[in-house]
């Protein structure tokens, strides 16, 4: 099996919509890269639905998907947060947010309606919205003399790999970027490069 280096996403916000019994559930997939993006985003839609009686959601952030979090925002345990997090598992995205407003019909919808109601309004969001693969790369810092500036040019032009910064002086520095599935080979590579060191910095 080849080593995948990509993950996929949103590119857009969708809204989606679902009735039933007189209450309404409306949804939104927001594009997100970090838990303060989450926070800033759940303000921005309380304060717009401020006469809501829930703002359920769940998140997933990482190209990894190493953080998510479900909230029921008071219904029923496991009715809600679950459900659409089960829905952002299902298309297999990450760095995204949804979250499913609810304005009560007067109607009790019990445990398995409320699971259907928000799973399919969470899954009507994430299908109005524009999906993206998006690549992960690795971030290096390279120092170097001037007699391995050919070595290093090289490498970063048959590796694909991206100058991020430039700082040419009696140490030559730059900040490069290559695609995770290469990484390793770059990194390999550099360290044979005689006068040179090379600092991994971060994944993006």
């Amino acid at each position: 099996m080849l080593f995948d280096d990509t993950y996929k996403t949103l590119e857009t916000t969708g809204q989606g919509l679902y009735k039933e019994k007189g209450s309404r559930f409306i949804s939104f997939a927001i594009p997100v890269k970090e838990e303060s993006d989450v926070k800033r985003e759940l303000d921005i839609l309380r304060q717009k639905f401020h006469d809501a009686r829930h703002h359920c959601y769940a998140y997933m952030i990482g190209f990894d998907k190493s953080a998510s979090r479900a909230n029921d925002d008071g219904e029923p345990s496991g009715t809600a947060g679950r459900p659409i997090l089960g829905q952002i598992n299902a298309s297999d995205l990450t760095n995204l947010l949804v979250v499913v407003i609810r304005y009560f019909g007067g109607i009790k919808l019990g445990v398995s309606g409320l699971i259907l109601a928000y799973r399919t309004a969470a899954k009507d969001a994430i299908d109005q919205a524009t999906l993206v693969t998006r690549i992960i790369y690795d971030v290096y810092e390279i120092e170097f003399s001037y007699v391995a500036m050919n070595d290093v040019m090289r490498i970063i032009k048959e590796e694909s790999c991206t100058i991020l910064s430039t700082e040419f002086e009696l140490q030559n520095k730059l900040t490069i970027m290559a695609r995770q599935k290469v990484s390793n080979l770059v990194y390999g590579k550099l360290q044979k490069v005689n006068s040179l060191t090379v600092k991994y910095l971060r994944t993006i």
